[in-house]
């Protein structure tokens, strides 16, 4: 019984010894810091213990057998639109004027289409916005949602004006109703 009462004493007692070391020399632990200094001078000026790096980029380091290589930094593949002949505006406006007549629509409708456009693109088939990655005349976003309306939606300024029609209508019933939604909002 005697020896059931020393065990937690002796605990304890280790227990103190290791806090009051710990304390005492908070640095007496096996490990680097970096407010020690070298022992030797000399190992310190030795040329392989030295590695300059110049202003530009670190690419690639070796010594003794071992080597480091910068990590390359990830490609972000972006979308490009592609180079192709820029229609005539004029001839994708004509082809919307047509379009809304077909529909049932009159000038009125028109002039609210042709004033959403040419705010978003200028009616211009290849017109990107860098910051959103809106692409086209109807400045689709992303500009690859064109599809459904065809193949060729980078480059077909009917694609762009059919998809933009149909998404004019489908979210706010006229071009008119567009267009007032671009005016109070900014955007559309």
């Amino acid at each position: 019984m005697h020896s059931r009462r020393s065990v937690p004493a002796y605990a304890f007692a280790v227990t103190l010894a290791l806090l009051l070391l710990t304390a005492v020399d908070p640095y007496s632990g096996a490990f680097a810091a970096p407010r020690y200094e070298l022992a030797s001078a000399a190992w310190a000026s030795e040329a392989e213990q030295k590695l300059g790096v110049s202003q530009s980029e670190f690419n690639a380091s070796a010594r003794d057998g071992y080597s480091a290589t910068a990590k390359p930094k990830p490609v972000v593949p972006v979308w490009t639109p592609p180079a192709a002949a820029i229609p005539d505006p004029g001839t994708a406006q004509a082809y919307a004027r047509a379009r809304l007549a077909s529909m049932g629509m009159g000038d009125d409708q028109y002039a609210c289409l042709f004033n959403l456009f040419a705010k978003e693109s200028g009616w211009r088939v290849n017109a990107h916005n860098k910051s959103s990655g809106a692409y086209g005349i109807p400045q689709a976003l992303p500009g690859s949602k064109m599809a459904t309306a065809g193949a060729d939606w980078e480059t077909n300024a009917e694609t762009q004006v059919n998809w933009g029609i149909g998404y004019v209508m489908a979210r706010y019933g006229s071009p008119c109703g567009a267009w007032a939604h671009s005016v109070s909002s900014g955007w559309y």
